[in-house]
């Protein structure tokens, strides 16, 4: 019963994941049609992998170490963050860019745009960007910001603060930031490449453990994420693009 719940997630998971690029595949033509539609569709798509890797995350910790990692500590604090807000963090780039209120105050402005480096990525492979600032106002408590996660107590909060910032390279993130004089508002982190590294982990240890991969969506997956796919997260790549219009 306990490894057909987990393929049962895990089916679940891998069909929200060719929902979200199927979302992101009509992006752009509809951006030019309905706009507010377009942010939203590709916002709650990627919500909903969120929901479901927690999913597989509340049934399968018996197989695989979800705190041990850093992409997939980060997932799962990003996920309830989301799924509760109570905070106005974690809006997307594209949400924050062209719905937010005065949308006139970025024309001119550059922004930082970081990447961890994929190894055989997809061409075309997609992009969600968070500020970055809103991982560490979320997670930090040296910043003692009030939209700090509190299920945590401080000592073990600062430990996976810490270890998602080392491993996934925040911290060098945040000082290639400071260090161009980008505002930290004005800085944003690809969560994908971060979301495919947590994926290729997973999928590699549940396979491991005998873990059926069924469905079409999951047996596509389950050869793209363990044998063709990589992240290297000591890996950044930047873009510096700037709004001229809007």
């Amino acid at each position: 019963m306990d490894k057909f719940a987990v393929e049962a997630a895990l089916g679940v998971l891998a069909n929200n994941m060719r929902l979200y690029v199927e979302a992101q595949a009509r992006f752009a033509g509809l951006f030019k049609i309905d706009r507010e539609e377009a942010i939203s569709n590709v916002d709650r798509a990627f919500e909903a992998k969120l929901e479901a890797l927690h999913t597989l995350y509340d049934i399968s910790q018996r197989y695989f170490p979800w705190f041990e990692f850093g992409d997939t500590s980060v997932l799962i604090a990003l996920r309830n963050a989301i799924h509760h807000r109570n905070h106005p963090l974690f809006r997307s780039l594209n949400l924050e860019l062209w719905l937010s209120p005065g949308p006139e105050r970025w024309v001119g402005a550059a922004f930082l745009l970081a990447k961890h480096r994929v190894k055989g990525e997809p061409r075309g492979m997609m992009e969600q960007f968070y500020r970055l600032e809103d991982f560490r106002s979320r997670l930090d408590p040296d910043l003692s910001s009030p939209y700090l996660d509190t299920f945590l107590n401080e000592i073990k909060a600062r430990q996976r603060y810490n270890q998602v910032a080392g491993h996934l390279s925040f911290a060098k993130i945040h000082e290639t930031g400071l260090r161009e004089r980008f505002p930290p508002n004005q800085i944003y982190v690809d969560i994908i490449p971060v979301f495919v590294s947590a994926v290729c982990r997973i999928f590699k240890a549940l396979h491991a453990e005998g873990i059926e991969f069924k469905g079409f969506d999951a047996a596509v997956y389950q050869a793209a994420f363990t044998t063709e796919i990589q992240v290297d997260l000591n890996a950044l790549v930047y873009r510096t693009p700037r709004l001229h219009r809007l």
